[in-house]
Formats: C-alpha cells, sequence, structure tokens
C-alpha cells in the first residue's frame, strides 16, 4: 500500500470531518433520555447532561415521589434559578 498524497490525505480528513459531524447531529437529533441498567444495578438516566445520572431503583422511586414537591421548589425559587443555554448559544 502506497502512501496517501497530500491532496488525497486532505480530502480523507475532510470526509472524516464531515462523517463525524453528521454522527454527532444524528446523536443529538436522537438523543433525548436514555435510560440504561448500570453494571451494579442501577438505572442511568443519559441526557440530562455531559454524565449520566445514576440513582439505585429506591433512589428513583423516593426522588419520583417527591416530583410535586421537586416542581413547587423550582416553582418558588425560579427567580433565583439559571437555565443552561440552549445548543449553539452562548
Amino acid at each position: 500500500m502506497s502512501p496517501m498524497s497530500e491532496t488525497d490525505l486532505k480530502a480523507e480528513l475532510e470526509r472524516l470531518k464531515q462523517e463525524n459531524e453528521a454522527l454527532k447531529a444524528g446523536r443529538r437529533a436522537a438523543a433525548g433520555m436514555t435510560f440504561k441498567v448500570s453494571e451494579k444495578g442501577a438505572v442511568s438516566v443519559y441526557g440530562l447532561g455531559r454524565f449520566p445520572v445514576t440513582l439505585y431503583k429506591e433512589q428513583w422511586e423516593k426522588l419520583l415521589s417527591a416530583s410535586q414537591e421537586l416542581r413547587s421548589f423550582i416553582a418558588d425559587n425560579d427567580v433565583n434559578l439559571k437555565k443552561k443555554p440552549a445548543a449553539g448559544e452562548a
């Protein structure tokens, strides 16, 4: 196999960049939230941030049972809470 010319290398690099962006865009479009069972038997939620949120079943149940209290807390503290900028915003 002969070495690639500089032009071929640049073309291949550009092709790979475009392929990478297409894969990222597809992942973002389909992202939403996904759920998985971790190796230790906990529930991991992906799609909220850079890292998954992982809690055990009883922790999720406790959090979910307090959902109305959490919604009220968020509403009561709305002026002090910040929102993460949407993708593309600075």
